[in-house]
């Protein structure tokens, strides 16, 4: 078992007992999902494929926060906003703007990639350093710029 699911586990216990109900809600939630990935793949998650499973969690609720606040759902915003703050607890820190551009240039000249029919080699080489440490989509963005799309 992941350290982080474990903590999560920790803390969902932790949660009942000091009766924070939208916390434990939330955990139960990341816990519920990670399960899941177990059960479908019959396999006992890593480190990192629990971070993928947060990182999937994460990227659902900004999704939600922007689909509500264009709805004029503040109270839905207001509680996807709270549910991400708690998962943004067991996701690796975040990486700055310079650390990615660093290893976006790294994994272009490592690969030789050239143009847009590259890009794949380069997110594979990325993924594994940036997955859950910055939004994968906005990599994207970057390199399909930066080889010149």
């Amino acid at each position: 078992m992941s350290d982080t699911r474990q903590r999560v586990l920790d803390d969902i216990k932790s949660a009942m007992k000091a009766g924070d109900k939208s916390r434990l809600a939330a955990l139960r939630l990341v816990s519920a999902a990670i399960k899941q990935r177990e059960v479908d793949e019959r396999v006992t998650l890593d480190e990192t494929a629990t971070v993928t499973v947060l990182d999937k969690l994460s990227k659902q609720r900004r999704e939600s926060i922007t689909q509500y606040g264009q709805a004029g759902r503040d109270d839905l915003v207001a509680r996807e906003k709270a549910e991400l703050a708690i998962i943004a607890e067991y996701l690796p820190a975040a990486l700055g703007q310079d650390e990615i551009d660093a290893i976006v240039e790294r994994a272009v000249s490592e690969t030789g990639a050239s143009s847009v029919k590259d890009m794949g080699k380069v997110m594979a080489s990325v993924k594994s350093e940036l997955q859950g440490r910055a939004d994968m989509s906005a990599v994207s963005r970057q390199i399909r710029e930066r080889l010149g799309a």
